[in-house]
């Protein structure tokens, strides 16, 4: 097995903690499913928030996952670029697993598939 690096972004409304937390949870889980990752393949999980996202901490999200409550999770603020994407929601996940890099398949959701759209199937 071989880390790989799993990496998937999504976008929500608002700066509401049920927001952060519902779109963090659907964001982690579609990217473990498409890649077939169990919870105990996973290495550690890093997500970044914009600054504008102040209400909950995403981790919190994922660790309320069935079977991912040991899952070491970080979060992080994005560097505050002019022009970035705003309320946006990041995830690097380092998984154990078996697939070439190139047949990971990356998540991006609502309006972060503009961030990589070379990515979009």
């Amino acid at each position: 097995m071989t880390v790989r690096g799993l990496r998937g972004a999504t976008t929500i409304k608002s700066d509401d903690e049920q927001d952060v937390l519902q779109a963090t949870e659907a964001l982690v889980q579609e990217m473990a499913q498409a890649n077939n990752v169990l919870p105990e393949d996973i290495v550690s999980v890093l997500i970044s928030t914009t600054a504008d996202i102040q209400s909950a901490f995403p981790a919190k999200a994922v660790r309320s996952i069935e079977g991912w409550k040991y899952v070491p999770v970080m979060c992080t603020h994005e560097m505050n670029v002019p022009g970035g994407m705003p309320l946006c929601i990041r995830v690097l996940l380092h998984a154990n697993c078996t697939i070439p890099q190139k047949n990971i398949i990356h998540i991006y959701q609502n309006e972060a598939v503009k961030l990589r759209p070379d990515l979009q199937k």
